[in-house]
């Protein structure tokens, strides 16, 4: 519990910062350990703890990159702390045995030369006095500490009688500078304020925080307990009762010495005089082989404290072969290798030579470390999990909040650089085990997190407040083999425009029939998918009798809440072989990377299919009627995104759009709901990252004595006010309505921007005349379509309503294959909502 700071310390802290400040730091200093005490004994008491103290409560709660990241910086932290009690033992000794100044030649007990190379090596030889120790294993140590913890009781009762037992004495011939007083209302009055001076063993002027954080390393040793969970018959049980004893009885202790300091010690004394308390005790070699019992413990309590963070660490492998040595063990089990190391790490921290010095380093670890142990705790009760039921319930997530900013308030006002280099080297750590480390099996708070705020913010997402303004996309994406439709999984990814995006499968079985969900062990193959392809995507897998049934579930019951798919995604029924793209994919070319074995090679030729083409139509007209819009995707397995958007600058890729109905060529109009939603997708496509080196080539079709101009200056406002950045290109296409006009009566009427009492009429018109549309005049549509030159990276085409006729599906399926045969990449739209807006 108590430290050197007890008995080297305390009377530099009353006598730079008087009775007033002393008191507000250990009202601070035990604040923060207080808050932190009671995060400590709710996540000790919540499970089984093993090895790693805080560590381990911090790894298991926040995941293995936050730590990894603070079991490092405690390690470090207790590193720092062992040499800084061993460094206060060096200075105890020199004290008592040192060469006094002034003399070359040692008189009586006074022989140990004073040096810095002299100190080191007193340092190196009481620290492998620790190590051997250590060595031998945590059960002598307790044993050990049991008895210094009763000579430190004796010595402390030898000192407070001290106070009240011993006469004046007068320290260097001068009573009113450097003195004993006893108890004096003068000297205490004279000792109220604060009084900072230059540190006699550094040199260097003291002040608030620098006296705080030399303070504040006499109450680290609260979290000794915590240290050695791993070797605690009950750790959950013996912490928090430990803990929380150690912590009041050591203020209670602090705060009854620091009071009898100022009422009987001048000033001088205390600042000048790290050892007085020898001096004025009524047996002076108690006082010293207490200071020598308390900084010894507190040296062996780090360093087996380290050594057991640091073999937790290894045995963990976060780090993986660079704590591979630190897992070597004892045959009694105790980790000596990690001993060993953490005793190599201390030695070179001697080098800094005086207790002072690093005592702001240690003191804005172990802060850092406590900040980070209440986030673990404040986590834990934020995230509301069902299985955080700690039995030590003293704790609220105020409590944690308040630890953590008198953590970070103290940190940077001790030294704003150490804090920010902590917190810099802290946020490297934490990178590096995010990227480098393997996954692990402890649970991840991160996610209890997310969940818990996404459950919120779904409840608060209202559909009864959607507005077009900030319409977006959201994407079903139907699959039937990943292996066949890598590409369009990419590209489709690319239209989402940061909306839903769910991939879907209807695996043809019935439930009834099994004796298990087939669908649980795919899950997993399917999300290393999305992984591997670095898509934002969901994945919703169903069974189904059919993959029309199966599809209308997952238009029915996919998403939550506000995020809904309102947009469908098929690939087109033709009669092409599937190509297994997957194997050729990017993303599964490295040597190191295996493809998903769990999905199915591909359909051959012979073998026949799981859908008829009247239930893909069908299909089509359930998702128009649910009012999904509905993108049906041809060849887009042929697209090479990578080599058409990197190739020469000059002519960047295109976008063909095609908004008229192409098969309607009697009612095809260029601002009906259909055609504004097909230039919406176009139009975000070229906004996606990948393809904003893309350009739109808009395609107006007219016809002889229409105006074309008039028509072309009409669609270029409407592109104005929508803000779509397109190129329009006019295409005669006499030659193509005419072999439509020969089988009908009437005037030809080219294509004309609707009106707005038109535009819902058009968009939910059926096409009735399927069946009067020949195939010579689509096969004219499509060398229409074809001709325009350069050859663009990807089409959007007009996709026409299926008849609402059944009998007519074959024949509307039919035109579709001939409208877009040989286009190469082709998206045929259809929207059934307003996704444009010309307002702010």
């Amino acid at each position: 519990m108590f430290s050197v700071v007890l008995f080297l310390r305390l009377g530099f802290v009353v006598g730079h910062a008087g009775l007033y400040q002393a008191l507000a730091m250990f009202a601070v200093a035990y604040f923060i350990i207080g808050m932190t005490v009671l995060s400590v004994c709710a996540i000790a008491t919540n499970g089984a703890l093993d090895a790693g103290g805080a560590y381990y409560m911090i790894s298991r709660a926040l995941g293995p990159e936050f730590g990894g990241s603070i079991g490092i910086m405690f390690f470090l932290a207790n590193v720092c702390g062992s040499a800084l009690y061993v460094l206060g033992l060096v200075e105890a000794v020199v004290d008592s045995f040192g060469i006094l100044p002034g003399q070359k030649v040692g008189t009586g007990v006074h022989v140990l030369p004073q040096s810095y190379w002299y100190e080191l090596l007193y340092g190196t030889v009481l620290l492998a006095l620790c190590l051997l120790v250590c060595l031998v294993g945590a059960s002598i140590y307790a044993k050990a500490t049991f008895l210094i913890f009763l000579i430190v009781m004796v010595v402390l009762g030898s000192i407070l009688i001290s106070f009240f037992a011993t006469r004046p004495i007068i320290f260097n011939g001068s009573e009113t500078e450097n003195s004993f007083t006893g108890f004096s209302l003068a000297t205490l009055r004279e000792n109220l304020g604060g009084g900072y001076a230059v540190d006699y063993t550094t040199g260097q002027m003291m002040s608030f925080s620098s006296v705080f954080a030399v303070m504040f390393n006499g109450c680290t040793g609260i979290m000794a307990g915590s240290n050695m969970s791993g070797d605690l018959k009950h750790p959950s049980y013996s912490i928090p009762r430990g803990t929380i004893s150690a912590v009041l009885f050591t203020y209670l202790v602090y705060n009854v010495l620091a009071f009898l300091m100022c009422a009987t010690c001048s000033r001088t004394l205390l600042q000048k005089d790290y050892g007085f308390l020898s001096d004025i005790s009524i047996f002076p070699p108690l006082v010293t082989v207490g200071i020598y019992a308390a900084t010894l413990s507190a040296a062996m309590s780090n360093l087996i404290g380290a050594s057991r963070i640091l073999y937790a660490l290894a045995r963990d492998d976060l780090f993986g072969r660079a704590l591979a040595l630190a897992k070597k063990t004892s045959a009694s089990g105790n980790p000596v290798m990690a001993v060993i190391l953490s005793w190599l790490v201390v030695q070179l921290v001697l080098f800094s030579g005086k207790l002072n010095t690093i005592a702001g380093v240690v003191t804005t670890f172990f802060l850092l470390v406590y900040a980070t142990v209440n986030l673990a705790c404040l986590a834990l009760e934020w995230a509301s999990a069902p299985n955080f039921r700690p039995t030590f319930r003293y704790f609220t997530w105020y409590t944690c909040l308040l630890g953590i900013a008198g953590c970070c308030v103290m940190m940077f006002l001790i030294s704003p650089v150490s804090a920010s280099a902590s917190l810099g080297f802290l946020l490297v750590l934490l990178l590096a085990l995010h990227y480098l480390s393997p996954s692990s099996t402890w649970g991840y708070i991160s996610q209890a997190l997310i969940f818990h705020q996404v459950r919120k913010y779904l409840l608060m997402l209202d559909v009864r407040k959607d507005h077009v303004k900030f319409w977006r996309p959201q994407m079903l994406l139907m699959v039937q083999n990943p292996r066949g439709s890598a590409r369009l999984i990419d590209f489709v990814n690319d239209l989402k425009k940061s909306g839903l995006y769910i991939l879907g499968h209807v695996e043809l079985q019935d439930l009834d029939m099994l004796p298990s969900d087939p669908l649980q062990p795919q899950q997993d193959s399917w999300l290393s998918l999305v992984d591997k392809l670095n898509v934002k995507a969901f994945v919703s897998l169903t069974l189904a009798p059919s993959v029309r049934y199966g599809v209308r579930q997952l238009l029915f019951t996919s998403g939550l809440g506000g995020m809904r798919p309102n947009t469908l995604v098929l690939g087109f029924y033709d009669d092409e072989a599937p190509q297994d793209g997957l194997a050729q994919h990017p993303a599964f070319t490295s040597a190191h990377d295996e493809i998903p074995l769990a999905f199915p090679p591909v359909r051959t030729p012979t073998a026949p299919k799981l859908l008829s083409p009247r239930e893909y139509v069908g299909i089509v007209a359930d998702a128009l009627k649910m009012l999904r819009n509905v993108l049906l995707a041809r060849q887009l397995e042929s697209l090479d995104k990578a080599w058409e958007l990197r190739r020469a600058a000059s002519p960047p890729p295109t976008i063909h759009v095609w908004p008229v109905n192409l098969l309607r060529p009697d009612s095809a109009r260029y601002a009906d709901t259909c055609s504004l939603f097909l230039l919406q997708m176009a139009c975000v496509l070229s906004m996606a990252r990948a393809w904003r080196r893309a350009r739109l080539r808009l395609f107006l079709c007219v016809e002889a004595g229409t105006m074309p101009h008039a028509q072309e200056e009409k669609l270029r406002q409407l592109l104005k006010d929508l803000r779509i950045q397109a190129q329009i290109q006019l295409v005669p296409w006499d030659s193509v309505t005419r072999l439509h006009w020969q089988n009908h009566q009437g005037p030809p009427g080219g294509p004309a921007l609707a009106g707005e009492d038109e535009e819902e009429e058009v968009a939910v018109n059926f096409p009735a005349n399927a069946t009067q549309v020949s195939d010579e005049y689509v096969r004219a549509a499509n060398k229409l379509v074809m001709e325009q030159s350069p050859a663009p990276a990807v089409r959007f085409l007009y996709l026409p309503r299926p008849p609402a006729d059944a009998s007519l599906h074959l024949l509307y399926l039919h035109q579709l294959e001939l409208l877009t045969r040989g286009l190469g990449p082709t998206v045929l739209v259809h929207g059934v909502s307003a996704v444009t807006s010309t307002q702010l």
